[in-house]
């Protein structure tokens, strides 16, 4: 098949570009100007230059694809609105208008967030009703998955939206990120880290995805993505901690730490800097994120592969190359 990717150069878009090369599909990857590709050279067809929030520059961008991969995000946990609506949303109606009537089906990768960041999570399924939360992120993911769907009838292959958990894997933000936090300074659990941190590793989600591209039944539906790992945020944050040398020693009650995410991004974000705390991050480190994903193995023959002591393996020998 001859497929389109955004954000192909990014954390997930470079594992589906190895995974579906490797299947034999003919990969063309979205790319800004100038925008390093040599990571996935080896994988994709050629690139098309493009950006998702400039409409001009899509035109003719998905001619004679099968199936689109929608990936291209701001992912990081702080920033404006219009840092994440124009990417998120807008970026996604500009897709969808540059591809409709042309590619074959359309796959959108949103996330668990748009199910309402700051809730707990456990045991939902993709049926159950998403809410806005105020964080940015995770509300402008649920309007770009209603995006997703009013199109539905430009897609004579469908469409398909793909909800991962917490994707962990060398380059993810919660080793990056969260691993820089963790380094530099000093840490905190939400609620005593308690809970499940819903984690999944890369490839595991980029088996996902292929399905979501290649099974006619997944066309129209939403899919949660999350392993069968139980992990709690305590544990991945000790694990993780033991790879920077450091130790978390506080834990701050969620509701309080809600409260302050709140505060500190309205005092950091008019003036440019990183807030000490975000809801993004609050909400999530400190929830249940334990969604129900017996939806995708059923229907998709999907399943998790990698066991959490060898994702992690690989985490430590990344972070040991890269981090420190």
């Amino acid at each position: 098949m001859k497929l389109l990717i955004t954000g192909a150069t990014g954390f997930m878009g470079a594992r589906l570009c190895k995974a579906l090369s490797e299947r034999g599909d003919e990969i063309h990857a979205l790319v800004l100007p100038d925008e390093d590709y040599s990571h996935i050279s080896r994988f994709i067809a050629e690139t098309r230059e493009g950006d998702i929030t400039n409409p001009t520059s899509l035109v003719g961008v998905a001619d004679g694809v099968d199936v689109v991969y929608h990936l291209a995000a701001r992912v990081v946990d702080h920033g404006s609105y219009d840092d994440f609506y124009k990417p998120i949303l807008d970026g996604t109606r500009n897709m969808l208008e540059a591809c409709a009537g042309r590619a074959g089906r359309f796959v959108y990768v949103s996330s668990i967030c748009a199910c309402g960041t700051g809730r707990h999570m456990k045991g939902l399924t993709e049926s159950d009703e998403c809410q806005k939360t105020g964080v940015y992120y995770g509300d402008a993911k649920l309007e770009a998955e209603m995006l997703v769907k009013s199109h539905a009838a430009d897609f004579p292959k469908g469409f398909v939206i793909a909800r991962p958990a917490t994707v962990i894997g060398p380059r993810s933000v919660w080793v990056t990120e969260l691993g820089k936090m963790i380094r530099d300074s000093i840490f905190t659990y939400f609620d005593g880290g308690c809970y499940s941190a819903g984690l999944i590793y890369i490839d595991d989600l980029v088996d996902g995805l292929v399905l979501c591209g290649a099974k006619d039944q997944a066309a129209g539906q939403t899919y949660f993505f999350g392993s069968d790992w139980e992990v709690s945020w305590k544990q991945y944050l000790d694990d993780l901690a033991v790879l920077f040398g450091k130790k978390i020693r506080f834990s701050l009650p969620f509701k309080f730490a809600w409260a302050l995410g709140y505060v500190s991004e309205k005092i950091s974000q008019p003036l440019g800097i990183r807030p000490m705390i975000t809801r993004h991050a609050v909400g999530l480190l400190g929830r249940d994120l334990d969604v129900d994903c017996s939806k995708a193995k059923h229907e998709l023959g999907w399943k998790t592969r990698v066991a959490y002591d060898d994702a992690m393996k690989e985490i430590k020998q990344w972070v040991k190359e890269n981090m420190t």
